[in-house]
């Protein structure tokens, strides 16, 4: 991996979907296992050659801080500080020195996605920003007609629970330094807000098709699921 390539986490918001969990605790420091998700991402990323990493706090701040102080992981950690919410995309107007190439993602996610994969990919594709992407399959909880047009409509077919796949963003994404003149220099800025600015100014945006492990834990079901899941990986590996 080349050494220039940063990485900075989200890990400012508040998680209310996560309450009362997150009275207590911001929501990066929830523990899965015996560590916080922000110290396994952390991790992850240095596992992948990535040690330049930057946070961006806000909510419990000095609790994320004191996580790290004093405890090397092969990781240069930096901080910028939101003192009021800037949404998705906007803390990176608060990062300084993303010359380069660098990644952006959620601090409340678990992966074993190859990071250093999706940035060679985003480079050997030409794209200024690369969203690395999971298929979730959602099942209808209803049964879905169809009908012929007329003043008595007559059904031409019906679907019990019909399932269908979408491809939704893991909240893992690789840019080049140009996106930041698409974010404004005040106020609050989400990501789908810049990703609609560069597909009008005409940007190369790509994604990174991924199958493998991925739970996103912004809600108290997710969290839940992440903990059990995690239970059953450590029990497999004792036992093998």
């Amino acid at each position: 991996m080349d050494e220039t390539v940063r990485a900075i986490i989200l890990a400012g918001g508040r998680g209310r979907r996560l309450e009362p969990y997150t009275s207590v605790l911001p929501k990066p420091l929830m523990p899965v296992g015996d560590r916080a998700i922000v110290e396994i991402i952390v991790d992850r990323l240095v596992e992948c050659g990535i040690t330049d990493i930057t946070l961006c706090v806000g909510y419990l701040a000095h609790l994320i801080e004191a996580v790290f102080n004093g405890r090397p992981r092969g990781a240069r950690m930096t901080y910028v500080h939101e003192e009021t919410p800037l949404g998705t995309a906007g803390p990176l107007r608060l990062v300084e020195g993303l010359n380069g190439t660098f990644l952006l993602m959620n601090g409340d996610l678990l992966t074993d996605l190859q990071f250093d994969e999706l940035v060679d990919l985003h480079r050997r594709a030409g794209n200024v920003l690369t969203i690395a992407t999971h298929e979730r399959k959602h099942v209808m909880d209803y049964g879905i007609l169809q009908t012929e047009p007329g003043e008595f409509p007559r059904v031409t077919a019906y679907h019990e629970k019909p399932e269908t796949s979408l491809l939704v963003s893991m909240g893992v994404y690789v840019m080049e330094p140009e996106v930041l003149d698409r974010i404004p220099t005040s106020g609050y800025f989400d990501f789908p807000q810049l990703v609609h600015r560069l597909l009008d100014d005409g940007c190369n945006v790509g994604t990174f098709p991924f199958s493998g492990f991925w739970l996103d834990i912004g809600r108290r079901d997710d969290y839940e699921t992440a903990l059990d899941q995690w239970q059953r990986g450590t029990e497999d590996d004792a036992s093998s």
